[in-house]
Parts: C-alpha cells; sequence; structure tokens
C-alpha cells in the first residue's frame, strides 16, 4: 500500500543520496523541474513535431510544443485542486506535506506534464511505428548478428519503440556528459511520467492491466526506475513491472482532455468539421451540471459571439472546466485503490456510463475523420518513409563501419551519440545512440537529412 506522505521527495537523479535539501530559496524543487524541462533544447524542438496536422500550414494548428504547454496548464489545475483536497483530509499531518500539496504538487504535475511528449520521434505516432516496423522486418545476417549481441528485452526496445520509455530516457541519459543523471529531476516528477511502469519484454500486454499497456522505461533504465520506485514506495508487481504512482493519473487525465478537444478544434480550423458538429460532440456534456456552467447558460453565450472559431474557442475553455473538475472528484474518489496500485483504468473511463458513452463518441469521430484524414495520412507515409530510410542507413553504417560510405554517415552522428565500433559488445549501445539521434530530430531536421543522403538536395558551401 502507498503513502502520500513517502509518494513525493526532492532527491534528483545524479546527485548524492545525502543530497536532498533545496539550495534555491526563490523557488521549490518542482519549479526547479518546470524550468529546467522548458529551458531545455529537447523540449524546444517540440515545436517543429508533428502533433497531427501537418507542419507549417496557412493555419497555425498545434505542434508537440504548444500540446505539451497546453497539458501542463491543465495539469497545474488538476494537481493544485486535487493537492488542496488531499491537505485537508489530512488536517493532522506535518507541515511539509500540507507545504507539499497545497502548493508543490501542481508544479510536480506541470513539470511532468511539459515532459510528458519529450520522447517522441518525428512525425507523430507513424515515427513510433517506422522505428518499430524497422527493427521488426531486418532479417539476413544483420538480424542474425542483433539476436546474438542483444537480450531479447534490447532487442524489444526497438522493435516496439515507445515515445514514453523514450521520454524517462531522454530525461535521464547523460548523452556522453562527465555529469550523470540527465536534466537532473526530482524522482517525484519522473515517477508521475511513466505510465506504463514495466520493461519492453513485459509491455505490450493490455490484458494483463493497465501498466502493461505499453513500456516505460528500456533496458538502460530498468535500474533507474528501480531506485526512483523503491524511494517512493511505489511496489513492484513482478520483475520488471511496477504499480502506477497515483500522480500518473493526473498527468494522463490532463493529455486525454487536452488531445481530444484540441484536436477538434484543430480540425474545425482546418475546415475539416462544422461548427454543428463540434457543439454536437461536446454540448452534450453540460447538461445537467448547473454547478458548473450549465448548457443553457453556454447556449445563451454562444448565442452572443459571431465568430465561429470564437465559439469553438467557449466551447473548448468551458469543456476543459468542467473536465478538470470531473477528474478531481474521481481522484479522489478512487484514492484507496489509487494507493492500493489497483485502479485499471484512466481517470476519464471511471465517469458514469453516460458521459463515457460521449467520450467514445469524440474517439470514434476522431479516428474515422481527423486521424484518418488525407492531411493527416499523408504526412504519417512521408514520415514513416523518411524514418525508415535514415534508420536503414545508419543501423547499415554501425552494422559495417568500414564500407566507405558508412565511414561519411558515420561523422553526420554528434558527439553526444558516442560510438563504439571496436567490440560487438557495445552493439546494443551504438543502436541506442542511432536511435537517440533520429528520435531527437524536429520533423524539418529529418527531411532535410533525408534530402541530403539520397541526393534530393545537396548543401550549398558559402
Amino acid at each position: 500500500m502507498m503513502n502520500w506522505q513517502r509518494l513525493y521527495s526532492p532527491r534528483r537523479t545524479g546527485e548524492l543520496e545525502e543530497k536532498v535539501r533545496n539550495p534555491d530559496q526563490a523557488r521549490n524543487s518542482y519549479m526547479r523541474d518546470y524550468d529546467r524541462i522548458i529551458f531545455s533544447s529537447a523540449f524546444r524542438r517540440l515545436q517543429n513535431k508533428t502533433q497531427v496536422f501537418p507542419l507549417p500550414g496557412p493555419v497555425f494548428v498545434h505542434n508537440r510544443l504548444t500540446h505539451s504547454l497546453e497539458v501542463a496548464s491543465v495539469g497545474r489545475s488538476l494537481g493544485r485542486m486535487v493537492g488542496e483536497r488531499i491537505a485537508a483530509q489530512y488536517p493532522d499531518a506535518a507541515e511539509d506535506f500540507k507545504e507539499f500539496y497545497r502548493h508543490e504538487l501542481a508544479y510536480v504535475i506541470a513539470s511532468a506534464c511539459l515532459a510528458h511528449d519529450i520522447g517522441n520521434p518525428p512525425f507523430g505516432h507513424s515515427g513510433e511505428d517506422a522505428i518499430r516496423a524497422f527493427f521488426a522486418q531486418l532479417n539476413g545476417e544483420d538480424k542474425a548478428r542483433i539476436e546474438r549481441c542483444l537480450s531479447l528485452n534490447q532487442q524489444l526496445d526497438f522493435e516496439k519503440f515507445e515515445g514514453n520509455s523514450n521520454a524517462l530516457r531522454t530525461l535521464t541519459h547523460n548523452f556522453d556528459e562527465p555529469e550523470e543523471g540527465g536534466y537532473r529531476l526530482t524522482y517525484t516528477t519522473l515517477a508521475s511520467i511513466v505510465k506504463y511502469p514495466c520493461s519492453s519484454e513485459k509491455g505490450f500486454k493490455k490484458a494483463n492491466g493497465i501498466s502493461f499497456k505499453k513500456s516505460g522505461f528500456f533496458d538502460t533504465e530498468i535500474q533507474t526506475y528501480t531506485h526512483i520506485a523503491q524511494t517512493l514506495g511505489i511496489p513492484q508487481m513482478d520483475d520488471q513491472v511496477f504499480a502506477r504512482h497515483p500522480f500518473v493519473y493526473l498527468v494522463e487525465a490532463a493529455d486525454d482532455i487536452c488531445y481530444r478537444v484540441i484536436d477538434l478544434e484543430d480540425a474545425h480550423r482546418l475546415g475539416i468539421i462544422s461548427l454543428d458538429k463540434f457543439k454536437s460532440l461536446l454540448l452534450p456534456f453540460f447538461e445537467n451540471t448547473a454547478e458548473y456552467n450549465g448548457l443553457d447558460k453556454i447556449v445563451n453565450k454562444l448565442s452572443r459571439i459571431y465568430d465561429p472559431n470564437q465559439q469553438a474557442q467557449f466551447i473548448r475553455a468551458n469543456w476543459i472546466g468542467l473536465m478538470i473538475g470531473k477528474m478531481a472528484d474521481l481522484f479522489m474518489e478512487n484514492e484507496a485503490i489509487l494507493l492500493a496500485g489497483k485502479l485499471d483504468k484512466d481517470l476519464l473511463s471511471c465517469l458514469p456510463l453516460q458521459q463515457q458513452q460521449l467520450v467514445q463518441e469524440i474517439n470514434t469521430y476522431s479516428y474515422n475523420h481527423i486521424y484518418n484524414h488525407k492531411a493527416v495520412v499523408e504526412i504519417e507515409l512521408s514520415g514513416f518513409h523518411i524514418i525508415g530510410h535514415l534508420l536503414k542507413d545508419f543501423v547499415h553504417a554501425v552494422l559495417h563501419p568500414k564500407e566507405s560510405k558508412s565511414e561519411k554517415l558515420l561523422q553526420l552522428i554528434p558527439k553526444q551519440f558516442p560510438l563504439n565500433l571496436e567490440s560487438e559488445d557495445n552493439l546494443y549501445h551504438n543502436l541506442q545512440s542511432v536511435v537517440d539521434f533520429i528520435a531527437g530530430m524536429t520533423d524539418l531536421f529529418a527531411i532535410d537529412l533525408y534530402r541530403k543522403i539520397t541526393g534530393i538536395s545537396i548543401t550549398k558551401i558559402g
């Protein structure tokens, strides 16, 4: 059984065990997490990574960066609302407990929300699919060599590449810098990011429970996450499988709220769906919700807004506010199950049946009319091809470094992604460096590099 007192700690990756005091008097430990993420180059690169629709375009739609900022805003509100309730529920708790939950939890959730997509490769989910497909479809001597040199879990890190696992790696790996710990975030923030706390070998078995749905850490980060879990009192369910940290549900809820409504709003701005359809999907949530903004109030306000985009924004803002309140209520209603590590579904799936059906209508419509829209499919196909081609060239170069082209290609991999080609014992780490390099690219950088190494465009000097 987890407990609220132990589930947070200012301890950071890469720091000495005894160093837990925060020397910064202006910012608490979790504000520092937020700042470290938002000023990082990995976070800035999200501004040129596809969320759903192609970038750039004549109509500004969300990219990974704007999406992450909005999720952080929703997460901050959720953290503040839930934190106040936890503090009020335990009036006899120590002052540091009440201080954390009243004032600091909001920054933990906001920081985790900022970083939740930081491990995603270019071109949205098609980038993940391209990495998985490339390694799964390898054959011949190259495949045999990888199977000979890598454990099954290490092979599956590539064949079932997961952006969630890559987020933990991005945030904790030192990338050839002398100091360990990566961004040196607190254990609390890092644990809040790991939606699927299991290895690649144990994950991707949705029927086994929510922790097994995908994966949350690669082979190289197993020890890191295990230490975080032990420090925070997160139960281990099986070898390389842990219960979810309760804060994960808040980060996940913030993401679930945002992408459902924001993808609809972007589709409306692009003329893919009508305002009437937008209204029909979202306004039913406000029925019988007089305590927030009842349907009559919303409809009355909409009648005094003339611009269709402003109407959509008004509905979106009120819907987000409504859902934040509902998610906070559901979190507290499920407190005992959360602390037992046994809530086997996301908070959105805990809604009453009628509202779950409304959410499912959004899911179905979005899948059919947004995620399978021609423009979305085209960018996914392009990304799949580009990432696949880059992997083909760079992985071949690692496996056959003495070839003339390979020698040239290996020079293009930055020093922060170190390669040791002298021994087969390093093959897993060499392949990780290639994937680190490609997964960290922006859409435009990947396109530009693809054009250059295929001869479609040639770099001009001077």
